[in-house]
């Protein structure tokens, strides 16, 4: 930016709208130049928000995300366009949001967000903005923001609802007072398994992009203590308080949590685990069909999904939450293998089915977005 005291030219044109407002002014724009961001995740809500950051003139933005740009991406991030598939997202988004503003310093971490670099990452920047879609990342995200004392933007999507909260600030509790531990592997779906309204991120990304903007200006008062939600469907917003729990354990005065420490994976992809004779790769399943050995297929995923994409071959279709209802439409007798989205909602159906006595049950793992990325591209990923 300019001098210590004014903006330059350009800068006073460029934000001339944004310094107009008392509450930003000359100083307050060159606060937002001095500001520096981690965004952790560049998807759905990262991708809003490091766009509305970048062209208000926020200055240094760090962006993290390991992934790489799927065509299931672009009905809702839109820093990407088709010709970007396949490349890397931190990549094209640091491209991209240059673009918008010439002079932002921008630092890509092309990496997976996780206990074992969580600390170094958020050190050194005035706040974090959450955009991660796992429990892991998102635990490691909480845990490194209160140890390092930097506030994390916290924002969720998941069908036509979303939420918003400031967590790690001195004044207000963290992610693990409201949820301690994880929870139960399947016991939530992923945005992946359950679908999202393409507009939703937009919202709470911007929202979190609001919260962040705010702080660094030390203006208005941030959600600190409250969490907004959303609905889409209603069109309703939401305000529920939330208090600091003296029993948490990475910010409570007696935690017992004094480093970030790995968080099982939940609610994500399925990985096999070797030898396990309840499981079938997707490369045994081609081959089976291939020499016309094939086993009856179940399919657990909900009517949408099917009707979206399907492997040929014999199949059943029971959506998960109808399968203690309609179990015993299935042959205890014959030989089936669980088809989900990712492996998760699979892997549920086949202990439910081991429980009602059938034998010969196996889980596909990985599910029909595997089948797509190794054996038939032709059939649709979501």
């Amino acid at each position: 930016m300019g001098s210590s005291s004014s903006l330059s030219p350009e800068e006073a044109r460029r934000y001339a709208r944004q310094v107009l407002l008392p509450e930003v002014g000359v100083e307050g724009q060159r606060s937002l130049g001095r500001g520096r961001v981690l965004l952790v995740g560049v998807g759905g809500l990262g991708s809003p928000a490091s766009q509305y950051l970048a062209a208000a003139g926020v200055g240094h933005l760090g962006i993290v995300d390991f992934d790489e740009v799927d065509e299931s991406n672009l009905h809702r991030q839109l820093l990407f366009r088709p010709e970007d598939i396949g490349r890397s997202k931190v990549e094209v988004a640091a491209d991209r949001l240059r673009s918008l503003q010439p002079d932002l310093e921008i630092e890509v971490h092309r990496l997976a967000f996780g206990a074992e670099n969580a600390t170094s990452l958020v050190r050194g920047y005035d706040l974090v903005l959450d955009g991660t879609d796992n429990f892991s990342a998102r635990y490691a995200v909480n845990d490194a923001c209160v140890l390092e004392g930097v506030p994390n933007v916290y924002g969720a999507v998941l069908r036509f609802e979303g939420q918003v909260s400031v967590f790690a600030h001195a004044d207000g509790p963290c992610y693990r007072c409201l949820f301690p531990e994880p929870p139960e592997a399947g016991s939530i779906p992923s945005c992946a398994e359950a679908g999202v309204l393409g507009v939703l991120p937009g919202v709470i990304g911007t929202l979190q992009a609001t919260e962040a903007l705010k702080m660094l200006l030390g203006r208005g008062e941030p959600l600190v203590g409250r969490m907004l939600t959303y609905d889409a469907l209603r069109t309703r917003f939401h305000e529920v308080p939330l208090r600091r729990d003296p029993a948490c354990p990475v910010c409570g005065p007696s935690a017992s949590i004094r480093e970030v420490n790995p968080v099982a994976r939940v609610c994500d992809r399925a990985e096999s685990v070797e030898g396990d004779p309840r499981e079938i790769s997707v490369e045994r399943l081609h081959e089976l069909q291939s020499n016309g050995q094939a086993p009856c297929i179940l399919d657990v995923r909900s009517d949408e999904e099917v009707a979206l994409a399907r492997i040929e071959g014999e199949m059943v279709h029971i959506p998960l939450h109808l399968l203690p209802l309609r179990w015993k439409e299935l042959d205890p007798a014959r030989e089936y293998v669980v088809l989900c989205h990712l492996g998760v909602r699979s892997r549920h159906a086949v202990q439910f089915l081991v429980d009602q006595g059938f034998e010969r049950v196996r889980d596909i793992v990985g599910g029909i977005d595997r089948w797509s990325s190794v054996v038939d591209p032709e059939v649709p990923r979501y």
